[in-house]
């Protein structure tokens, strides 16, 4: 059963990816990627999955939701789909990888996470998009 979910997941996101990207001109269809943003509070464009990060950045931001408890957020492994990862770098503006978005906008990459985690910015912004931090146990 799990197999088949992992399946189907991966050809959710293949979906996505196509749905996102206008194939004539490679370039990301605002609307549409507005939408894959907005689908879940929290999006992680990484290299790799987390249960398998292919650089140490992405295995950074998902080490930090993981102290976090952050489990129900979707990712896209941008190494799959080199237009697809080109494409977001354009939209976002931002050279690399991974990147975080919370609510439909961008946050930033491992850098930012890591700056928000150290100072407890990122209990503030989980919060704000219904995540409750491992991390926020008696700092209210």
């Amino acid at each position: 059963m799990a197999s088949r979910l992992q399946g189907l997941a991966i050809v959710g996101r293949f979906a996505l990816r196509l749905a996102v990207r206008n194939l004539s001109s490679g370039k990301i269809d605002q609307e549409a990627f507005n939408s894959l943003l907005k689908k879940n509070s929290l999006v992680l464009f990484m290299k790799g999955v987390p249960s398998t990060p292919m650089c140490g950045f992405s295995k950074l931001v998902v080490q930090i939701l993981n102290m976090h408890g952050v489990e129900n957020y979707d990712y896209y492994n941008v190494l799959e789909d080199v237009e697809f990862k080109e494409a977001i770098k354009e939209y976002s503006n931002w050279p690399t990888f991974p990147q975080v978005y919370m609510n439909g906008e961008f946050l930033g990459g491992s850098d930012i996470l890591l700056q928000m985690h150290q100072n407890g910015e990122l209990i503030e912004e989980l919060k704000k998009v219904g995540h409750e931090s491992k991390l926020s146990q008696g700092t209210s």
